[in-house]
């Protein structure tokens, strides 16, 4: 089978997007899947791929990780692909890939699906500030529901994101297939080599975060909770791994706290071994994105037996269930720090949280994931070429049944 994936973002831009879609084309082509990729083309040179076509692209204001697609680049790109080689086009962003894809689909009479990874609902008002909340919430669920309108069918990364679909009254069949964890993400990372890497003391309790420098990620309250944290055990270090719109912001509220000397910003971290190495250094991993459709990081992070301190909302209460390795508390300073401070002061419930992490994450096999999707888009192909047989049309329908 062949499926078009279509995306406005993919590495070297690093988020869960690309991660999401990088693990599951290497898996999908072990289900007898061959994939091919339309991405944007980056500033800085990626590493070559097969099946990857890049279009030209510009930057997009105010934001110089991301890059817009051209529109003319990316439909030729598209009109490029030889009538008939593409048996289901599947969307994972909600811009001009959307669009463009759902056009490709329908000239092509092939079905079209999307996988729904950013809840826009959440996103909108930290970067149209301008815009009442109220208002952008209704102009998020209203754009929401025009696109899943636009497809056959839906994969929501957990059951809660799901839920949220469909309180927004969308119809279209929503299938929940995570993003799961490579087998390359288990190998034990060394957190003493990313401490000599990074400068970092060997003896003092390492507290960390990875993942996008943005607003809606909640990490002014991590900060908050670190300071908390110090004043009780002021030996405490908090290392945040990642790069985004809200960097600078994030700097400054640190020198604002006077925490300069215990927070140090790593930047964004090769996936291949240093990234796992510094999951590795660990003593507690801390999360409390508001935003998160699944919270693939806290999958990675549990995959090194880190420890976790997080809230749960959204996407991440589906991995943080009972006995996962994870302690999870309310959006509250004290309560979180003291969530910390337990872990960091107690080693045998360290010790314990780190087993239970690495097992509960060994059920979210990126290959069992992969076999799932793999199922979906042969069923949902086969219904396809069905209702195409008996009616002599496209598969226009199928959100109703699939």
């Amino acid at each position: 089978m062949r499926v078009l994936f279509v995306s406005d973002v993919y590495f070297p831009r690093v988020n869960g997007v690309s991660t999401s879609i990088a693990t599951f084309r290497t898996d999908l082509a072990e289900c007898g899947v061959e994939t091919t990729l339309i991405a944007p083309q980056y500033r800085q040179t990626a590493p070559s791929e097969n099946g990857i076509i890049r279009v030209p692209s510009g930057g997009v204001p105010g934001d110089p990780e991301d890059r817009r697609m051209h529109w003319r680049a990316l439909g030729r790109a598209l009109s490029a692909l030889p009538r008939g080689a593409i048996d289901l086009v599947h969307i994972h962003t909600p811009f001009l890939a959307h669009y463009a894809a759902v056009r490709f689909a329908r000239s092509a009479a092939v079905p079209c699906i999307a996988t729904y990874h950013t809840f826009f609902e959440e996103y909108l008002h930290h970067y149209v500030p301008v815009l009442p909340r109220r208002a952008g919430r209704v102009l998020a669920r209203a754009f929401t529901r025009s696109q899943c309108r636009a497809v056959d069918a839906l994969v929501a990364p957990s059951e809660p994101m799901r839920e949220v679909l469909l309180a927004y009254g969308i119809d279209t069949a929503i299938h929940v297939v995570p993003t799961g964890l490579a087998a390359d993400r288990f190998v034990p990372g060394d957190g003493a080599r990313f401490r000599a890497l990074a400068s970092l003391p060997s003896d003092r309790p390492l507290i960390l975060y990875v993942g996008r420098i943005a607003h809606e990620k909640n990490i002014p309250f991590l900060v908050h909770s670190f300071r908390r944290v110090r004043t009780q055990l002021p030996q405490a270090m908090f290392v945040i791994a990642g790069e985004g719109p809200a960097l600078e912001s994030l700097r400054q509220l640190v020198r604002q706290l006077s925490l300069a000397d215990d927070v140090r910003f790593v930047g964004y971290l090769d996936r291949e071994r240093t990234l796992l190495d510094c999951y590795a250094a660990a003593q507690v991993f801390v999360f409390a994105s508001r935003t998160e459709t699944q919270g693939l990081v806290l999958l990675e992070a549990m995959a090194q037996a880190a420890p976790v301190v997080s809230t749960a909302e959204l996407g991440a209460s589906s991995i943080l269930t009972p006995a996962s390795g994870a302690l999870v508390v309310a959006e509250d300073v004290d309560e979180f720090a003291a969530a910390v401070l337990r872990v960091l002061r107690d080693e045998s419930l360290r010790q314990q949280m780190a087993a239970q992490s690495r097992r509960h994450a060994q059920n979210w096999s990126s290959i069992s994931m992969a076999r799932r999707l793999a199922a979906l888009y042969r069923d949902i192909r086969a219904y396809s070429c069905a209702q195409a047989s008996a009616s002599g049309d496209s598969a226009r329908g199928l959100k109703t049944r699939i």
